[in-house]
């Protein structure tokens, strides 16, 4: 206390410039609107523009809503398959099953004729000698049309674990038809005396084919893994695929492609045999030759029975790995 009862004044407190640095501190907690939208405002009031009441942002918000769930709605409508396309689809879908069914029909039955045939050439073959009907035996296991049991190898090729698609890297991941010649060429180097892919016997005029990224045997599609069964002598077969070159190439699919590949010794290997071969032309000993063997009008050429183009298929993964 003073000398005259009042308390004792505190000395005020001097304060020292305000650093720069805290401009912009001071601007946020004192002038927290900018001064642009206060000016704004001020010039709404002069001029009686009326302010945004709530029930106009209500219905701004409504009207956003409304768009939003009508660029949805119709989103999902261009999305949906229309009926006359799932119908269609259908319709295309039971067609493939039905030609599917009949062609397995065709199949069954051919097989059942072709068996049928072979029983009465045995019967009408009866008479003849020992040494005839073994040649005779040994023609149908070469041209294919016999049935063969014996040793063997089998050689598995099998698609990397990526599925089909449409790009570079994907494609290259699948077993492609060059890759299912060489090992077959490989084989018969080797001295096969009947090869088979999936059960479809090859003949001399057999070709493997692609047909985008499905491979074709005689025109049947074949799905992975691809085995490559061969009746001879194991031990020749395999080191044929040695000296042709075919197992490194297998060994280079794997470690570049992930195609998986194996080769296993089978002491029993039992291949289908095909349906008699088409006879283009015959000759009988002793008869005159005919220099054109080939009549006008028969049908047949050189262009019918050599081997489709692409059965010597130089993809650009081939030339990669070579």
């Amino acid at each position: 206390m003073t000398a005259d009862g009042t308390p004792p004044q505190k000395p005020p407190v001097r304060r020292g410039p305000v650093d720069a640095s805290m401009t912009l501190l001071n601007e946020v907690m004192h002038r927290p609107l900018d001064p642009g939208y206060a000016a704004a405002a001020a010039a709404r009031a002069a001029d009686g523009t009326p302010r945004r009441t709530r029930g106009g942002v209500v219905l701004l918000v409504a009207l956003a809503v409304l768009l939003g769930v009508v660029t949805t709605a119709a989103a999902i409508d261009l999305r949906a398959p229309r009926p006359a396309v799932l119908e269609a689809r259908a319709t295309l879908e039971q067609e493939i099953t039905d030609r599917q069914a009949q062609a397995d029909a065709l199949a069954t039955r051919s097989g059942e004729l072709s068996a049928q045939i072979g029983t009465l050439q045995d019967e009408a073959l009866g008479g003849l000698s020992d040494s005839v009907l073994a040649d005779l035996a040994q023609e149908g296991a070469l041209t294919g049309s016999q049935a063969v049991e014996g040793a063997g190898v089998i050689v598995t090729l099998d698609d990397a674990g990526g599925g089909l698609g449409s790009d570079d890297a994907s494609s290259a991941s699948l077993v492609h038809d060059s890759d299912l010649q060489r090992v077959v060429n490989a084989l018969w180097s080797g001295g096969a005396e009947a090869v088979a892919i999936n059960d479809q016997r090859l003949t001399g005029l057999s070709a493997i084919r692609s047909a985008g990224d499905a491979i074709l045997v005689d025109l049947q599609p074949l799905v992975a893994p691809y085995h490559v069964e061969a009746v001879g002598d194991a031990d020749a077969m395999r080191s044929a695929l040695v000296r042709t070159g075919a197992s490194d190439y297998l060994r280079l699919l794997s470690s570049q492609y992930g195609i998986e590949s194996s080769v296993a010794a089978q002491s029993r290997l039992a291949l289908p045999g095909r349906p008699t071969p088409t006879l283009y032309f015959a000759s009988v000993p002793g008869a005159p030759v005919d220099s054109d063997p080939d009549p006008a009008g028969s049908g047949t050429s050189d262009e019918d029975t050599a081997p489709p183009a692409g059965t010597d298929s130089s993809d650009q993964r081939q030339e990669s790995v070579e």
